[in-house]
């Protein structure tokens, strides 16, 4: 069903940082830091993919992501949603049942057999294909899913995530680069701010993190590790 109703973009942001702290989906830990994908320390992690084992909250934020889209792109903005691998597949499949549209999803590289393709699921010509993920940091891996996308006649123009880190400055001048917007529910700041009021971690922890968040590259360096 089309979400009809539409909160305040700040309710959304807050209310999705709620639900993230409340299924402990938000780890913070200055002591011992985590480390990224990137090999650099952080304090935070974040694991949205938790998301899909609770349906009221899952179902709620499909909605949050379903209205904002529309307000922020158009009501009648695209023809395919398109989820990328592996994280923004079930996310893809649930906002496509509320935008009633055709659903695909990218593969991170060609399976290596049979049609060898990037793109599962109908894709045509001349789509518009709004591109579905879990969440960005700095929007890097966003932009090899919109060039297949792309290599199929389509266009993509937008991505939508449920969490964007909302601290590296190069995020959004990367994809408006690339010609796609970003559209988001919450940052690592509405989640500060809700942990916060919520008292969800000792306040030494939140002030660390509060120092990462104002200053994230001189953080990652002075604890980088070899």
């Amino acid at each position: 069903m089309i979400p009809s109703s539409f909160p305040a973009r700040e309710e959304i942001a807050r209310l999705t940082a709620r639900m993230l702290l409340e299924i402990r989906a938000v780890h913070f830990n200055a002591a011992e830091p985590f480390i990224l994908a990137s090999g650099l320390p952080s304090p935070t992690y974040i694991d949205c993919r938790k998301l899909i084992s609770y349906p009221r909250i899952r179902s709620t934020l499909m909605d949050f992501m379903a209205v904002t889209v529309m307000r922020d792109a158009g009501f009648e903005a695209f023809d395919n949603i398109a989820g990328g691998e592996t994280a923004g597949i079930p996310f893809a499949a649930m906002v496509a049942e509320r935008l009633a549209l055709p659903m695909s999803y990218v593969r991170k590289k060609p399976k290596g057999y049979g049609r060898s393709a990037r793109i599962e699921g109908a894709m045509s010509e001349g789509d518009r294909v709004l591109l579905v993920e879990d969440l960005t940091t700095d929007g890097g891996s966003k932009l090899s899913f919109v060039d297949a996308i792309r290599e199929t006649g389509a266009s993509c123009a937008h991505t939508a995530v449920i969490f964007y880190y909302g601290i590296f400055p190069e995020t959004v001048p990367t994809l408006e680069k690339h010609g796609v917007k970003l559209h988001f529910l919450c940052t690592w700041w509405d989640v500060l701010a809700e942990a916060r009021a919520q008292g969800a971690f000792d306040a030494d922890t939140l002030d660390e993190v509060e120092a990462f968040l104002t200053n994230p590259r001189p953080w990652q360096q002075a604890r980088k590790k070899g």
